[in-house]
């Protein structure tokens, strides 16, 4: 069974399995899921616990005692396999399907990892065996639209709340940092009252903390959300990215949905053509988004533009690439219009 963090806390109050794997590239949302599973489990009798931590050269057959030996005084506990690395080697694979295959009654297996590396991870045999035997959640960073209603669901636990102004407010102060996020938001709770909060209360005590990376620019700049791309634009600059890197990484992303566009229109499948270009699973939302506002000329224009911008940044094109990059997100704002207006 697979849950979003959200959902796990409603899920613990009626249950618990015996295998939790918790994947993920968003480090607070994994160890409050974490927490909820140990707290779940010790509240069930769970009350040993042994900790594995699976590094370079780690031996699996210490797992696999671990994992079937019983408690000297018959209790209950919790094993915590800590995987350091996204690629899990052949022979923990192999160990985990074993496992799941006859898990222990007294055993609740804790597994922690980041997301994991390669194409087609979701479909491995391991994978498929820890979802088979337990429960799978998925740590990912909050999605910018979402960012305000989990703000608020945050707000309520310290039973305060905000106009949909001031969320919003807090959502551009916080983007792309969670753990500061929820620092920020104990901070509110500590000095200001339970209930409705004032926007002037909360400009004064939130600092700026957003931060931003390429899937955020790359996702507002897909959607034509010019407001947001230029935010994340001057976050990246301010935060030394180089225009070039930038757009070199655009181009490579925007070069192979022009391709696909193609495709598909020649009735092909979203699926394997996302696998043949090399298009990932946490990529693919944004250039499903994309795709549908965004028709073959209007790619075609984004990747020579973006090729303009790569010239510029390394001194061979007369253009400031900043602009450039500014330029574009003003572009791509009317999707398929912008493409029209290109092709003529």
């Amino acid at each position: 069974m697979r849950l979003r963090p959200e959902q796990l806390e409603a899920h613990l109050s009626r249950s618990l399995a015996g295998v939790y794997l918790i994947h993920g590239d968003e480090p607070l949302l994994a160890l409050e899921a974490a927490d909820a599973v140990r707290a779940a489990a010790r509240t069930r009798g769970h009350t040993e616990r042994e900790v594995l931590f699976a590094e370079k050269g780690f031996d699996w057959s210490a797992f696999a005692g671990a994992s079937v030996s019983q408690s000297l005084f018959g209790e209950r506990r919790i094993v915590e396999l800590r995987l350091a690395s996204a690629r899990l080697p052949a022979a923990g694979a192999q160990a985990l399907e074993r496992y799941c295959a006859n898990p222990n009654p007294q055993v609740l297996l804790l597994i922690t990892m980041p997301r994991p590396e390669g194409s087609g991870w979701w479909k491995s045999a391991w994978f498929a065996a820890l979802d088979a035997a337990g429960v799978i959640v998925e740590a990912q960073p909050v999605a910018r639209a979402g960012l305000a209603e989990w703000i608020a669901r945050r707000l309520a636990r310290q039973r305060q709340r905000a106009s949909a102004e001031t969320l919003e407010l807090l959502a551009e102060r916080v983007e792309g940092n969670l753990l500061a996020a929820h620092q920020e938001l104990l901070k509110l709770a500590l000095l200001a009252p339970e209930g409705e909060l004032e926007p002037r209360q909360v400009e004064a005590a939130v600092s700026s903390v957003a931060r931003y990376d390429f899937e955020t620019l790359a996702g507002a700049l897909y959607a034509g959300d010019f407001a947001h791309y230029a935010r994340a634009l001057a976050g990246l600059r301010g935060e030394g990215e180089s225009a070039a890197g930038i757009a070199w990484r655009l181009g490579e992303e925007l070069a192979a949905l022009a391709r696909i566009r193609r495709q598909l229109d020649g009735g092909r499948s979203l699926e394997r053509l996302f696998a043949e270009n090399r298009i990932w699973r946490t990529a693919q939302p944004r250039c499903e988004t994309a795709l549908r506002r965004l028709n073959a000329d209007c790619l075609r224009a984004a990747v020579l533009h973006v090729a303009l911008i790569e010239r510029a940044a390394k001194g061979v094109a007369r253009a400031e690439p900043w602009d450039e990059l500014m330029r574009l997100g003003l572009e791509l704002m009317h999707g398929i219009e912008a493409g029209r207006a290109a092709a003529r």
